[in-house]
């Protein structure tokens, strides 16, 4: 697992998943959500615009992050 940080109080999915250098771009990042490949909390999420905070755990490709509020 891996933690990515933040210094505001939430981060949207789509800029989470940016932030995190999954993707190159923000349009990647609209159609992996959108296809179902991301998951929130190991759910599937496809709202890109999904409020992060502190703790959530958001798995993409075998790949697992932490959203750590610093």
């Amino acid at each position: 697992m891996t933690d990515i940080k933040i210094t505001t109080d939430f981060i949207r999915l789509d800029s989470f998943i940016k932030l995190a250098n999954l993707v190159g771009s923000g349009g990647q990042a609209k159609m992996i959500i959108q296809d179902g490949l991301v998951k929130v909390n190991d759910d599937v999420c496809t709202m890109r615009g999904k409020k992060l905070y502190g703790g959530e755990i958001i798995s993409v490709d075998g790949e697992i992050l932490r959203v750590v509020k610093e």
